[in-house]
């Protein structure tokens, strides 16, 4: 056992990174391992890495080099990288960094005690082969106390967006038992948790002998009727009508669909395989927006992809400005190694890129003010999460629709649902003032 040793875990990237780190911390904790607080009493530093995009990894080298310090102060630290760019530049890490003892993709945290342990005999390790089955059904997750967890309910992507480098850093789809993921709901909700957000590369393509996605959405929201369900990353191609329905008929499935467009352009979703046309997304929204009353809608966009012309930004634009989203993650497009668009050649200047995403963002904020503005007047219930950054005098959390909210603190709790009635808002906040909380 290895009860003096502490692991910390920097987790960068998206929530399936999160949902993987506490994986991580759980299989070094089985293994005797105690958990960090902060890098200074850590014996192992995992660096969970996200490769989706280029300046994501260049952050991750930057925070390397800091780690290249650390190592010279205490040379007997082992340093991970782990995830999707351990899995994309393992060659590369292990060669150009020298002070990096590990590089284990995330398919193969199974063998980190055992990788650890022998770095610490000076051995150093490379763990980065892709799995057609692992998916930790049988792992908890080890989590701090918390309000709001993710879960992560299948693992991988086939679609193969020709942007995407997914699935060659998470191999490909494979999801985990509907009685897995239940079980580690009903120990969530048992350890005082509020919400849980599902995720998946692409939950829509869950498939558990036979159980959808929308089964296990309605196992889940019965759970307990009082915890909010959240999901995430839907594809236009895959989301039923089944689907639909079930988020409508169930009060504590969230009314917030993320769902992801990438272009308004026939001709650029087909280069990005996308498998849908705007029309068919087009009509998605529209059942969507009349099966679930008051539902908000975000999305996300690439500016810039090989080949866009003005006129597939415009058209853009133009499906912006016609289906109103709530909100949009937006980027300008990064080649990917391995990925079909690598070979595509990369012919929007950046400065045309930047130009084009700012102005998807000026819309997207101009469309999210409008919004925002209509709930002034509105009582609304509210998830709170604890402090706002801006003032410890208030709190913040979420709506049902995803909306954040900051007001007065009142008595209220982290943990608590506060009622709240909206007296002002911007293009990302709303803000009131209680009338009541349980």
């Amino acid at each position: 056992m290895n009860a003096t040793r502490k692991v910390y875990v920097e987790t960068y990237g998206c929530q399936m990174n999160l949902a993987d780190s506490e994986v991580v911390q759980s299989v070094m904790h089985a293994a005797g391992y105690g958990r960090a607080d902060s890098l200074a009493e850590a014996d192992v530093i995992f660096v969970n890495t996200c490769a989706i995009r280029e300046n994501a990894e260049a952050r991750i080298y930057g925070r390397l080099g800091d780690f290249k310090h650390l190592k010279k102060e205490n040379p007997g630290v082992i340093v991970g990288v782990l995830g999707c760019m351990a899995e994309r530049l393992r060659m590369d890490l292990m060669e150009t960094e020298s002070h990096v003892d590990l590089v284990v993709g995330p398919d193969e945290y199974r063998r980190l005690p055992g990788l650890v342990d022998r770095a610490f005999e000076g051995e150093k390790g490379i763990a980065v082969r892709l799995s057609r089955v692992e998916n930790y059904d049988d792992i908890l997750p080890l989590r701090t106390e918390g309000i709001s967890a993710w879960v992560s309910v299948m693992r991988g992507c086939d679609k193969f967006c020709t942007f995407c480098v997914v699935p060659f850093t998470r191999g490909r789809e494979r999801s985990r038992s509907l009685a897995g993921v239940v079980r580690e709901v009903e120990d969530l909700t048992q350890k005082g948790f509020r919400e849980v957000t599902l995720l998946g590369q692409n939950v829509n393509s869950y498939n558990d002998g036979g159980h959808d996605f929308a089964d296990l959405l309605a196992a889940v929201a019965q759970v307990d009727r009082s915890l909010r369900v959240r999901f995430t990353t839907s594809h236009p191609q895959d989301m039923s009508d089944k689907l639909i329905d079930t988020i409508a008929a169930h009060e504590n499935l969230c009314k917030y669909v993320h769902l992801p467009v990438q272009s308004g352009s026939d001709r650029i979703l087909e280069l990005m395989n996308r498998t849908y046309t705007v029309d068919h997304y087009r009509k998605l929204v529209e059942r969507i927006m009349t099966r679930i009353p008051g539902v908000s809608l975000s999305t996300d966009i690439i500016a810039g992809f090989p080949s866009e012309t003005d006129d597939d930004h415009a058209a853009t634009m133009a499906l912006m400005r016609e289906i109103t989203y709530d909100g949009a993650f937006t980027f300008a497009y990064s080649p990917r190694e391995n990925t079909k668009a690598w070979d595509m050649p990369d012919s929007v200047p950046n400065e045309v890129k930047l130009r084009r995403l700012n102005e998807i963002i000026d819309v997207q904020r101009e469309i999210s003010f409008r919004k925002n503005q209509s709930e002034i007047g509105r009582v609304v219930e509210v998830l709170v999460e604890g402090e706002s950054k801006r003032s410890a005098a208030d709190y913040c959390g979420r709506t049902d629709t995803n909306k954040m909210v900051v007001f007065p603190r009142n008595g209220e709790a982290p943990g608590q649902v506060a009622r709240v009635a909206i007296r002002r808002a911007n293009a990302a906040t709303l803000f009131g003032e209680t009338i009541g909380a349980h």
